[in-house]
């Protein structure tokens, strides 16, 4: 690969997690502290972003796989995306902020497919070439989130203003990078689209195991997304928004560990491990106060634990079980069923539970609920703990350490 192709596809990937990270941890803030958001209503915009993502790969696999060159795709996509921000800053009914969000986020799923297939697409080693372009994702959530924490706007409109000037200048620069056309010609079928190919995995137990529980899992996840940065600011810490991306900094740390960890563990007990570390890192989300600060960094240095050990470990653990013509069918179902259903369900399910332990006077007893994820993770690693079995150690591609959202 050329270092005008490595510069142009470093940039993509910055740009685009840059984007993100703007607005998606201090969303819940901003709906309500600004806009005086239930809940309810806090826990439907994030469920919007599920919703996109089942959507997401009709999209990518209808039309950016078959008919259109991706790069171009992409910069639409993200010029489309600056338009819905436009409006959507201008909003102050949380109600009809649901749906410019979900608007606005069927045109930004889609394009995180899109990055990655331009860049694996332009490298001729991929596990050698690719950590250390998607690295530069995490620098950029790192980044943004900082430079948010920093200036303090982490519940103003500020957020997603910067995410649409972003994506403007993402959109422009989309189309100068590499050409990367069609991958595919003809119709796919419904069931290629959505990964269908691969529910014969399910004939083994421990993949259909694994499969619920990365379902389920994905529940507390959503908590974590939704409600953390309002529960430390209502906690009273300072500069939020910087110390949680202590957080992406981990996960640069333990994804790094990956190949260590599989090799002398396996996958039940890295997957095992990072159920645990949900399970305590929202105890310390519940019980972590001003006083006891070092329990609430804790749970925010965790998430490398959490994400790495379980959510990457997966999806290797998916690819060495899938065979080579469904390994894209597998982690396309994985991932629809993960960040689409699973967390559709716990946004959801998050912003109930807000409301559920919001006191009449407008209050809100986080530590009742940070207890919800934390007992809906404890019953996942029980269940999975009794009836997953898999001796395999196979040591993981290097691709598959750095394909994953943070």
């Amino acid at each position: 690969m050329s270092v005008t192709s490595r510069f142009q596809l470093s940039a993509m990937m910055f740009l685009q997690f840059f984007m993100w990270g703007a607005w998606y941890g201090q969303m819940s803030k901003y709906l309500l502290t600004q806009l005086n958001a239930t809940g309810d209503q806090v826990g439907n915009a994030y469920t919007a972003f599920s919703l996109a993502m089942i959507v997401a790969p009709f999209f990518v696999g209808m039309i950016a796989d078959r008919y259109f060159a991706a790069q171009k795709v992409l910069g639409v996509l993200n010029l489309a995306g600056a338009a819905v921000l436009y409006f959507l800053i201008q909003e102050q009914n949380p109600d009809t902020f649901f749906w410019l969000i979900l608007t606005y986020c069927l045109t930004f799923a889609p394009t995180l497919a899109l990055t990655t297939s331009i860049a694996m697409q332009q490298m001729t080693t991929p596990e050698k070439e690719f950590p250390g372009i998607r690295v530069l994702g995490t620098i950029a959530w790192i980044i943004v989130t900082n430079i948010v924490g920093f200036y303090g706007f982490g519940d103003k409109v500020t957020i997603f203003q910067l995410s649409m000037y972003t994506a403007v200048v993402f959109g422009v620069f989309s189309f100068f990078l590499p050409n990367t056309p069609p991958k595919q010609t003809g119709n796919a079928s419904f069931a290629q689209i959505i990964g269908l190919d691969a529910f014969k995995l399910f004939k083994d137990r421990s993949f259909a195991i694994f499969f619920l529980s990365s379902v389920l899992i994905c529940i507390p996840l959503s908590f974590y997304y939704a409600m953390a940065n309002p529960s430390l600011t209502d906690g009273g810490m300072q500069n939020v928004e910087n110390k949680m991306s202590l957080g992406q900094a981990s996960e640069v740390i333990f994804m790094l560990l990956i190949p260590l960890a599989y090799t002398r563990l396996g996958v039940k007990k890295m997957l095992i491990v990072g159920l645990v570390a949900w399970i305590v890192r929202f105890i310390c989300f519940g019980y972590g106060t001003v006083s006891t600060e070092w329990m609430l960094y804790i749970a925010i240095v965790l998430h490398g634990v959490c994400y790495d050990f379980f959510f990457v470990t997966g999806q290797i653990y998916t690819d060495n079980k899938a065979g080579a013509k469904i390994k894209s069918s597998a982690q396309g179902l994985i991932t629809l069923a993960t960040y689409g259903i699973g967390m559709g369900i716990g946004s959801k399910l998050s912003g109930i539970v807000l409301d559920m332990y919001t006191r009449p006077d407008g209050t809100k007893d986080w530590t009742s609920v940070w207890l919800v994820p934390a007992g809906i993770a404890a019953v996942v690693l029980v269940v999975f703990a009794l009836m997953f079995t898999d001796r395999q150690k196979a040591v993981p591609a290097q691709e598959e350490l750095a394909t994953g959202p943070l």
